[in-house]
């Protein structure tokens, strides 16, 4: 059995973790920018003191959402839980008080779009790369509020 929590200071290494985990998994085609150290001094320095983060939790942490006022940073469920409803139940709280609600989504990374399209997000805008950090063309999706979480 899962919980979904609230993060605590003492989750940050282990989101930090999961996160390089997952886009190593998930998403190859991206380049290997930071090392697992920067990972952990972004995570603590910036997503957990900017974003509220809530975890999916059984006997580790199996997924984790980061976001703040109008936005998603960050979404990542383990490749072996995928498909079980974290994904859903964590997306569904940032969404419970935050309309609109915008994100970005790797292009390449058709999974997530399909995800958030069920969802009720959008497409608003795609670019060729030019303002993050891998250079990877993405898509800005939004979800207004005027279609429910599944």
């Amino acid at each position: 059995m899962r919980t979904i929590r609230r993060a605590g200071a003492d989750d940050v290494e282990t989101v930090a973790r999961l996160f390089r985990a997952v886009r190593r998994t998930c998403l190859p085609y991206l380049p290997d920018l930071h090392t697992a150290d920067e990972d952990l001094g972004f995570f603590r320095d910036h997503v957990f003191a900017e974003c509220e983060v809530w975890v999916a939790q059984g006997e580790a942490i199996d997924g984790f959402i980061a976001f703040r006022a109008g936005w998603v940073d960050h979404l990542y469920v383990q490749p072996d839980c995928q498909r079980e409803g974290l994904g859903n139940a964590l997306l569904a709280i940032a969404m419970k008080n935050n309309a609109p609600l915008r994100l970005w989504v790797f292009q390449r990374n058709a999974a997530a779009i399909r995800f958030y399209l069920a969802r009720g997000f959008r497409e608003v805008e795609r670019t060729e790369g030019s303002r993050n950090e891998e250079r990877e063309p993405d898509m800005l999706m939004e979800w207004t509020g005027s279609a429910a979480a599944k």
